[in-house]
């Protein structure tokens, strides 16, 4: 309990023989940078697609070491998606950097006890197989969190491990599909997925955060244990606002294309040159600077059927045709220059290759090339910046078993073990 005059300071203590010494804050010498936070920590992955591979290359950029355990039959299939990126597939480089290929036949017992020999090493175990392959293999969380208590391991699926669609196929487009993204993505006349794998992108983050999580209750408890991430409950978190909105309100939000349900101006117009400028109005302070510095109408500042917002929504095709015009008779670059003047939120609307080569991704130093079987790809620092720290891993993306004769070495295994393993097709 606090005493009455307040809480006191600490006495000093000595520091003790293996203390770093503490730093003169009058020094000029630079501060040796921190480790990065995963150091030291290795994770195992049964894993393939995108949901699990994207959240164990969250943790390998952040220093841990993966362990990616691969089938011996071309290993993770999402390799076989594409060969956009010079020859591999375009969501493997994505999502599988900075780890250590581990190609064999869980099939085989001896593939199996390989895998059960490198998680009692481990501090971390993802899995993200089929529903039930996981537990028929003794893979899935429970019962290796019962027999290792320190070890965190995360079981992936699409809708859970209970329930009547806990058997279900989980693919992105369904799970975006029962989640309910696609009713409020596209146009009124037509729905429409997410141009990106958000369901498995939000399973990822869940599951990366889970494990964060669970690390942090480890280190004051000393117990691990398991975490459990659906794609279908990660994207109708995602999903609040219009959830939220048709709980509460009585009805969904309306699909609006590139506009707003609920906000006017707010969408995408053409310009001169064949460019598109989105711009959004958030409050009626904004539309007064519109109309006087941009639309040139100072008087639909005050107008009632433009003044506010809910009659800008009332009015929406006009107001929009009202911007439209003005909009349209400038370039670009013009456009934007005469938005940014008057205060008014905008954007250049890009495609994928224009962000490749964003000027302001160039300009904070975002790019840096990662080694891959075909040589060096471009690739994006991890949104997640430590300053003072060492920059984030972004480790080479692996060949199919590229670390498999490494990995068994390590685990104990002789040359002629080895050979006899890949004789028998157990390991490749």
């Amino acid at each position: 309990m606090r005493s009455p005059s307040g809480p006191t300071e600490p006495p000093p203590t000595e520091p003790s023989p293996g203390d770093p010494l503490p730093r003169d804050p009058q020094s000029t010498e630079p501060r040796p940078a921190d480790p990065l936070p995963l150091d030291g920590l290795t994770v195992v992955a049964v894993e393939q697609a995108v949901a699990a591979p994207f959240a164990t290359r969250q943790l390998a950029d952040l220093g841990a070491r993966v362990i990616k355990v691969e089938r011996v039959d071309g290993g993770d299939f999402a390799r076989g998606y594409d060969t956009a990126a010079g020859g591999l597939a375009s969501h493997f480089v994505w999502c599988n950097r900075g780890k250590e290929s581990l190609a064999l036949d869980l099939k085989d017992p001896r593939g199996l006890a390989v895998v059960r020999r490198l998680v009692a090493d481990a501090d971390v175990f993802v899995q993200n197989l089929a529903h039930g392959a996981a537990a028929r293999l003794g893979l899935d969380a429970a019962t290796l969190c019962a027999a290792h208590p320190r070890l965190i391991a995360v079981d992936i699926s699409g809708y859970g491990a209970s329930g009547p669609y806990s058997d279900k196929r989980a693919y992105d487009m369904l799970v975006q599909c029962e989640a309910g993204l696609v009713s409020v993505t596209g146009t009124p006349e037509r729905p429409v997925k997410a141009g990106i794998p958000a369901a498995d992108i939000a399973a990822g983050m869940y599951a990366f955060s889970g494990v964060l999580a669970a690390l942090v209750r480890r280190g004051t408890t000393g117990r691990g244990g398991p975490v459990e991430v659906s794609m279908l409950e990660a994207l109708a978190e995602w999903m609040g606002h219009p959830l939220h909105h048709a709980m509460h309100g009585g009805s969904a939000p309306a699909r609006t294309g590139l506009g707003h349900a609920v906000i006017a101006p707010y969408d995408a117009y053409a310009t001169a040159d064949g460019g598109r400028v989105l711009l959004s109005v958030q409050n009626d302070r904004e539309w007064r600077r519109l109309a006087e510095q941009v639309l040139g109408r100072p008087e639909l500042a005050v107008d009632p059927g433009f003044a506010t917002n809910p009659a800008r929504v009332e009015h929406r095709e006009r107001t929009d045709e009202l911007v439209g015009r003005a909009l349209g008779v400038l370039g670009t670059d013009e456009a934007l220059a005469r938005l940014e003047a008057a205060g008014i939120a905008c954007a250049r609307l890009r495609d994928v290759t224009e962000v490749a080569a964003h000027p302001q991704l160039a300009a904070r130093d975002r790019w840096r090339e990662v080694g891959s079987p075909v040589g060096p790809l471009r690739a994006l620092l991890p949104p997640i910046t430590l300053p003072g720290g060492d920059e984030a891993r972004m480790g080479a993306v692996p060949a199919l078993g590229e670390h498999t004769g490494s990995l068994l070495r390590a685990a104990g295994m002789t040359d002629e073990e080895i050979a006899a393993l890949r004789r028998d097709g157990v390991v490749a």
